[in-house]
């Protein structure tokens, strides 16, 4: 039988192992709360990210079409300009599709028909088609900025860049906050998308 001493001393032994395990459980709980918090905010940013990246490349569908457009009907004045901007889209349409596989998804299809936002006759609303195709591509970009990371946000910020660049020289102006300014994109009845705005899902 061990000494008496020995016994009385054994009870807050005992009682302060008890209270450090149940600390221990306490601090496993919340840590495992605080990985499942973070996990589900990482998975929401990367959504939002997803999704604006998918929206700057509905832009770059409608904008190739766009210009399609534009070149058929800007006179030989405008070719050269209306070819460069044809270019400069399909190569972000491009680059675009890329980073969404990277996010692992499948990325959005161009729709099959896209509206004109008013009649392109002749080549001044040629001019005015090209501009407002790049304002609104500026406005997409100007969300991706918000909702992408590091190099990337790099990336949509010179494209924000290059869209104000392209929309004042076809309105020989300038804008004073790129991408800030644009009125939304109009919804049109046949099921097509309006050219420069993303089609409906």
């Amino acid at each position: 039988m061990a000494p008496r001493d020995e016994l009385v001393g054994e009870g807050p032994v005992i009682a302060a192992r008890a209270s450090a395990g149940g600390t221990k459980a306490a601090d496993g709980k919340a840590g495992t709360a605080d990985r499942r918090a973070r996990a589900v905010a990482d998975d929401k940013a990367e959504q939002a990210r997803l999704r604006a990246v998918q929206a700057a490349l509905a832009a770059e569908h409608a904008a190739v079409y766009g210009y399609g457009v534009v070149g058929g009907r800007i006179g030989k004045d405008g070719k050269a300009q209306a070819r460069e901007g044809y270019e400069a889209h399909r190569a972000r349409r491009d680059a675009l599709r890329r980073s969404v596989r990277d996010l692992g998804a499948a990325p959005r299809p161009a729709a099959a028909g896209y509206a004109l936002p008013f009649p392109v006759t002749d080549a001044a609303a040629a001019r005015r088609l090209a501009a407002e195709l790049e304002d609104r591509v500026a406005a997409v970009y100007s969300d991706l900025v918000r909702a992408v990371p590091g190099e990337e946000r790099k990336e949509a910020a010179r494209a924000l860049r290059e869209a104000a660049v392209r929309a004042a020289r076809w309105r020989d102006g300038s804008v004073a906050f790129p991408g800030l300014s644009e009125q939304p994109a109009k919804k049109v009845s046949d099921g097509t998308a309006a050219a420069g705005q993303a089609p409906q899902t």
